[in-house]
C-alpha cells in the first residue's frame, strides 16, 4: 500500500467516526434512549385488559351492543 491510499483510508475512516459520533449524540439529545424498557414491558401487556381505561370504555360498548343484539 502506498501512502496517499494509507492517508485516504484513514481519511475515509475519520470521516465515518465523526458521522457515527454525530448520529449518537443526536440520537441522545433527542430522547432516543429515554425509556429503555418501556417497548419491552408493552408488548408483555395484555390489550384486553380491563384495568385500562381506553380498554374498559371499548369494552362496555361491545357488551351494551351484544346485549342489545340479545333482546
Amino acid at each position: 500500500m502506498t501512502l496517499s491510499s494509507i492517508l485516504f483510508l484513514l481519511g475515509l475512516t475519520v470521516v465515518f467516526v465523526g458521522l457515527a459520533a454525530f448520529g449518537i449524540l443526536w440520537a441522545i439529545r433527542n430522547g432516543q434512549y429515554d425509556d429503555m424498557d418501556g417497548p419491552a414491558q408493552r408488548i408483555l401487556m395484555d390489550d384486553d385488559d380491563p384495568m385500562i381505561p381506553f380498554n374498559r370504555l371499548k369494552q362496555t360498548d361491545n357488551q351494551n351492543k351484544i346485549d342489545a343484539n340479545k333482546r
